[in-house]
């Protein structure tokens, strides 16, 4: 089994009021990745994930793309302190 890794991406454009973590959310269960998305109240999207360094790679490339009505300007990653979480979730929603 492939070793896990959690990774922190920041998304920066036209990426809220737009469905962008509804979007996350959708395909990161997809890919089997764990952890969760919230809006920044800098209009920023911020996204703590774990799983597969070749999840990662597919997951990076669908943050790239975003949903249709987003504009995603720059998607920004680092490595993250391991999170344990049991499925992929959206923070901050009434």
């Amino acid at each position: 089994m492939a070793a896990l890794e959690t990774r922190r991406y920041v998304v920066s454009g036209r990426v809220q009021g737009v469905g962008f973590r509804w979007f996350v959310e959708r395909e990161a269960a997809q890919l089997g990745l764990t952890g969760w998305v919230r809006n920044c109240d800098s209009g920023d999207v911020e996204i703590m994930a774990t799983g597969t360094a070749d999840q990662h790679s597919v997951f990076r490339q669908k943050l790239q793309q975003g949903p249709r009505a987003a504009r995603v300007d720059l998607v920004g990653e680092s490595k993250a302190t391991f999170l344990e979480a049991p499925s992929f979730r959206i923070e901050g929603v009434w």
